[in-house]
């Protein structure tokens, strides 16, 4: 009888849910809208950031569907536009978006999400730090290491090789950043692009940074082309570094 207990005891014990186990640390929303040449990595970086999800214990709501920006934000501690046409939000949207910012929402940004028209949304250029100029071809190039302390950075090599297209970028609004990433543009072509258009070099080329704005934290990485790259251990990890300095705050060594 008591070996029937003890038995019972256990099973009751393994499935009766447990907080600590089922707790997530912070919740991000991550918003992934198809677009003319981004649309065919979203399954593969959903498995991939569902699976980073689990392993480091945070959730995360996902859509496609810019309407989830019609209800409460405050709920994530971060929002991370993901290869999304910023531009494809409403006006009342945007103001949602911009409200969550100012009481103290945080955003992270990656590769097409920090393009969008001139003076389109000229709040949204200026989280995003930078604005898009052109990019040429895909190449390779040596990606280089800003800096050593932040999060998105870890596991990164100071010289990294990778093939992207590596967006060039201008200021308008004179705004500062601080670089995570660069590239050497003497390690590719930056002249190397499409017929009508005219390549252009900027010297110093960050690639990823991080910013703050109204009273959130920001994080953007241009990095982020092609299906394939969403699968890739260090690419993630750059994404998962972003992921959780945005959220937290945490990790950046000074």
């Amino acid at each position: 009888m008591r070996a029937m207990v003890r038995v019972f005891a256990t099973l009751l014990w393994l499935f009766i849910p447990s907080t600590s186990w089922a707790e997530d640390q912070f919740k991000v929303l991550v918003i992934a809208t198809p677009s003319k040449y981004h649309y065919e990595y979203i399954p593969i970086v959903r498995e991939s950031l569902e699976r980073l999800a689990r392993l480091h214990a945070f959730g995360i709501t996902w859509t496609n569907n810019p309407e989830v920006f019609d209800g409460d934000l405050h709920q994530y501690a971060a929002v991370l536009f993901l290869n999304t046409p910023a531009e494809q939000l409403t006006a009342a949207q945007r103001r949602h978006f911009e409200d969550y910012m100012r009481t103290g929402g945080n955003a992270m940004v990656v590769h097409r999400a920090a393009i969008v028209p001139p003076n389109a949304w000229p709040w949204y250029e200026k989280l995003v730090g930078r604005s898009f100029t052109n990019h040429p071809m895909i190449q390779t190039a040596v990606v280089t290491v800003a800096d050593k302390g932040f999060p998105a950075t870890f596991g990164i090599p100071d010289r990294w090789i990778w093939s992207d297209e590596f967006y060039v970028t201008a200021n308008p609004y004179d705004i500062r950043i601080d670089p995570v990433l660069k590239v050497e543009e003497a390690s590719y072509d930056p002249t190397r692009i499409w017929p009508g258009q005219v390549g252009k070099r900027m010297g110093d080329h960050p690639e990823a940074w991080f910013r703050y704005y109204e009273k959130g934290r920001v994080f953007v990485t241009l990095l982020g082309h092609t299906p394939d790259m969403y699968r890739d251990e260090r690419y993630l990890q750059h994404l998962l570094g972003g992921v959780y300095w945005t959220a937290t705050g945490l990790g950046r060594q000074y």
